[in-house]
């Protein structure tokens, strides 16, 4: 919102404040002013002149030689270029001496042999923001109403020597969207008063004697949209340009002046914050509004020249038979006000908020209108406003207002009421306020107060829709008290200090890890195509997509249900940009439910998602560098389960789930006190899905997060390195195919108890000389025991234990 300091100071009395130093002190109070912005970029030594005469140049086609007079005792002679300057106009004149913007002074010259002893200026030439006048204004000299008196500094005759102090509103303060808003908040920074304009003396001197009801008609059919409609007639207006302290406010706050009467609904609308709009009365059929919801496939021609298709949530005003206008957003061509119109129907209205902005939004249509009305107009500004500016179209458009105002209500406004004590403001604030300091401020605000002792009785103004609680009141106080007033207190009550949740603890230490791994964390959306769920549906089978209600496109128009398919569209990314080499996680949230249409929110699972593909590492001299594996990315999750403590619990099942390949994927289960939990699914990517995605062999994990947190320990424990020598066994069994090397470990750990400090897998071997339905597991067994040295003879007593426990278990035999 950009405020006048001239105009503000109609409304309240700012003497001995400059511009600046109301900025700074709204700007404490808590409405921020981004910039104070000088209309006058320069100029010196203009005055409005009266072109005399205007004679042809004997020189020059294009030049005119004029003489004007300035208010002085000589007139003067000076050359001009516009095409349309002409005797009888009144003008601004630069004379000898003057200076303009950019650091032009006007000095005499000749031009083509005649002196000139001055410039008559356009209007970019005194800064002025030239794309708020009409076309013709732009491209020659400003010419002036000829009311103008001669002789004036220009100056004051276009309001140039004024500032404009930006606000930059947060949404709550959508009061402030208006001068008189404005004015209240200065007036109660300063402890002045507010004066408001007399809309209605100047009404009630236009002696009509026409009955409004008796030529217009009002009805609201969508009473939810729209709480209350006015209309008033005007008639007999004559369309033409509108005063010129109008036009100067109108562009001082950055709106172009079109005519008289969008001029006075424009400057009403910033005055009141009610924006308004003129119908022509003769374009509607019987003088009718019917206020109602768009019909499916319903078209308007808009006034940019649009022909816009309304859909059912859209408000309309019609005349009964066509609709004339999209309810708070722009009017329709047909009902415009032309240089023909004479009747005026002047709306003014309290349609709901968020139908306007759904509105505005679906078909991009944003104005200073809508921009209001989405955050809420004042309720009881409707008909002051129409008032006002039937009142300056009386004035300054010739028209007789019709006597009365025809007026539709669907719902009548609940003034707010808050009790509040003085002893809880302090409370809130560390403030030591009596109760006479906290009436000053809310009769400077200009709130009605009723004291009972120290509890206050606040009838808060329909203005301030954002004050709704007590605790809006504290904060209307603490901003009038001053924030640099507030003393600085100590805390007092129970404290408690800041930590991590266990969850956020095994969250950042596999961050950690992962990024030490050489991985590379994403951040995917959690909008996906409800395609790519039906291509990879992850941990879950048979979720149900949530469908978008107001998706941002095709694209993204379901909630994901699995973090791999935007891992799998990064890789792709990259191996288009020739990055092959991607090694790739994230933890995020997948949203889960069984309902097509849902009746209860989903439910939130965080996740783990691990991808790689390409090379192990960058090709280097030293050594090949192969392609990443199934046992890659299994190592990878290997070394983070150890780090949280895992190791002993985690196993692996061989699976078949979808989306994987066939015989490349496992499910990782977590063995626990209640039984073992599958926590998700490694391996390969299916072939297909590969090739669709033009893919390399690419590994993927998924697993729930939470579940791995809720086991994992997140406090590391050290041990002291050993002091005595460990014994090594190597063995090599002979076992069927169908044997899972995971189980024969599992066995020999359990049958050797605490004295196996580790076993590892060395050897797989497969060959005609072992049979088709058999294979060697080589297993590497370390004994050791942390108070004493082994002997030879317990290991190997252990030792035979532990192979003769695995031939009964699996068959195993010694391959010798």
């Amino acid at each position: 919102m950009k405020v006048s300091y001239q105009w503000l100071s109609q409304y309240v009395d700012v003497s001995g404040y400059t511009a600046a130093e109301l900025a700074e002190k709204l700007t404490r109070s808590g409405i921020e002013v981004d910039l104070v912005e000088d209309r006058n970029k320069g100029v010196e030594g203009v005055v409005v002149g009266y072109v005399k005469t205007r004679e042809k140049h004997p020189d020059a086609d294009k030049l005119s030689v004029c003489t004007v007079d300035i208010g002085q005792s000589d007139d003067l002679q000076i050359v001009c270029g516009a095409k349309n300057v002409d005797a009888g106009q009144k003008v601004p004149v630069a004379v000898v001496g003057a200076k303009l913007p950019d650091g032009l002074n006007i000095k005499r010259a000749k031009l083509r042999g005649v002196e000139s002893q001055g410039m008559i200026c356009s209007a970019k030439e005194l800064g002025l923001n030239d794309r708020l006048l009409p076309k013709e204004i732009q491209e020659g000299i400003l010419v002036l109403p000829g009311d103008t008196k001669i002789g004036d500094t220009i100056l004051d005759v276009l309001a140039i020597n004024d500032r404009v102090m930006d606000l930059d509103l947060t949404p709550n303060r959508s009061d402030c969207l208006s001068m008189l808003g404005a004015a209240y908040e200065i007036g109660a920074i300063l402890g002045r008063e507010v004066k408001l304009p007399d809309a209605e003396r100047l009404l009630d001197a236009s002696g009509a004697d026409v009955q409004a009801s008796s030529r217009i008609s009002v009805e609201i059919t969508a009473k939810e949209q729209c709480s209350h409609y006015a209309a008033r007639l005007i008639e007999g207006v004559t369309i033409g340009t509108s005063p010129l302290w109008i036009q100067n406010r109108l562009m001082a706050a950055g709106i172009r002046p079109i005519n008289n009467i969008v001029d006075i609904t424009n400057y009403v609308m910033l005055e009141y914050g009610q924006p308004l709009h003129a119908f022509d009365a003769d374009k509607l059929a019987d003088g009718h509004i019917d206020v109602r919801l768009a019909r499916q496939g319903e078209k308007l021609v808009t006034l940019d020249g649009a022909e816009r298709t309304l859909e059912p949530h859209m408000l309309l005003i019609t005349d009964g038979v066509k609709p004339v206008a999209i309810a708070g957003v722009m009017g329709g061509e047909n009902s415009e006000v032309t240089g023909g119109t004479t009747r005026i129907l002047l709306e003014s209205a309290k349609f709901d908020g968020g139908s306007v902005r759904k509105t505005s939004r679906q078909l991009g249509l944003r104005s200073e209108a809508s921009l209001r009305f989405e955050k809420e107009v004042n309720p009881e500004a409707v008909i002051p406003a129409l008032n006002r500016a039937a009142a300056l179209m009386s004035e300054f458009a010739g028209g007789q207002v019709a006597a009365g105002i025809v007026e539709a209500a669907a719902q009548q406004h609940q003034p707010v009421r808050i009790e509040l004590s003085v002893g809880r403001i302090n409370d809130y604030l560390g403030t030591a306020l009596s109760a006479e300091q906290v009436k000053s401020i809310f009769d400077r605000l200009s709130f009605n107060a009723e004291a009972a002792g120290d509890v206050f009785t606040v009838h808060v103004p329909s203005r301030r829709g954002d004050i709704t609680r007590a605790v809006d009141l504290i904060e209307e106080v603490a901003r009038l008290h001053g924030y640099d007033n507030i003393p600085t207190t100590l805390m007092t009550g129970v404290t408690t200090p800041g930590a991590l949740t266990k969850e956020q603890t095994i969250r950042r230490l596999a961050r950690n890890l992962l990024t030490g791994n050489g991985l590379h964390e994403a951040i995917t959306y959690s909008f996906t195509h409800p395609q790519q769920i039906g291509e990879f549906p992850g941990a879950y089978i048979g979720a149900q997509p949530v469908a978008l209600a107001m998706p941002m496109s095709e694209e993204r128009s379901a909630l994901r249900t699995s973090l791999i398919p935007h891992l799998l569209d990064a890789a792709a990314y990259n191996r288009n940009r020739n990055i092959s080499d991607v090694s790739l996680f994230e933890i995020g949230k997948v949203f889960v439910t069984d309902e097509s249409a849902l009746t209860r929110l989903p439910d939130e699972r965080l996740m783990l998602a691990m991808l790689l593909t390409g090379k192990r590492q960058e090709t280097h001299w030293s050594g090949k560098s192969g392609e990443v594996d199934f046992y890659d990315l299994k190592g990878v999750f290997d070394g983070l389960a150890g780090y949280l403590g895992l190791s002993a619990k985690i196993g692996y099942e061989a699976a078949q789930p979808d989306g994987f390949h066939p015989g490349r994927a496992a499910h990782i289960v977590l063995n626990t006190a209640e039984g073992p939990k599958t926590l998700g699914t490694l391996g390969q990517l299916h072939p297909e899905l590969q090739q669709k995605k033009d893919l390399a062999d690419t590994y993927v994990l998924e697993v729930e997060f939470n579940a791995l947190a809720a086991y994992a320990d997140e406090h590391i424990t050290y041990r002291p390195l050993p002091r005595y020598p460990s014994i090594g066994r190597d063995m090599a069994v002979v076992v069927n195919k169908e044997v899972q090397v995971g189980d024969l470990t599992a066995k020999a750990s359990e049958t050797a108890g605490d004295l196996l400090e580790s076993i590892q897998v060395f050897d797989i071997y497969t060959g005609d000389r072992l049979g088709a339905d058999k294979k060697s597991v080589a297993l590497a067994l370390v004994y050791r025991t942390p108070d004493r040295t082994l002997t030879d003879e317990e290991v190997s007593e252990l030792h035979a234990k532990v192979v003769a426990t695995l031939e009964q278990s699996f068959g195993a035999e010694l391959r010798k």
